[in-house]
């Protein structure tokens, strides 16, 4: 088998995966996406091992060690998106910018807050 075909797979995976990340909004699917490009990854890893005739294999030991990590990620990631939806109510990643902090961190807050109390006094 020739190395173009699993090359040209993994490149159509990436982009896909790339895309996804890009235009999505949902983090899941961002997170799915990622993943995509992970197992394009893999297929190039595995592809280039079988066709350079490694006798240690260091292709497909390095794909196994990617599915550890990408398993950790999902696990992870996943985790975090349940839980901002649980307090936000949506997986929307341009909605999660409401959660960033003002410019000037806590001591801005502390002087509008005192601002405010002063005209209402």
């Amino acid at each position: 088998m020739h190395l173009a075909y699993p090359a040209v797979l993994a490149v159509l995976l990436f982009c896909t995966g790339l895309y996804g990340v890009l235009a999505r909004r949902n983090a899941i699917l961002v997170l799915m996406s990622v993943e995509l490009m992970l197992n394009a990854v893999n297929l190039n890893l595995v592809a280039f091992d079988v066709w350079l005739r490694d006798t240690l294999h260091a292709g497909q030991a390095l794909a196994l060690f990617t599915i550890a990590i990408a398993a950790a990620e999902i696990g992870i990631g996943l985790a975090i998106v349940l839980m901002v939806h649980r307090n936000r109510g949506t997986a929307d990643i341009d909605r999660l910018r409401d959660n960033a902090e003002a410019p000037g961190g806590d001591e801005a807050d502390h002087e509008q807050t005192g601002k405010k109390a002063e005209a209402t006094a």
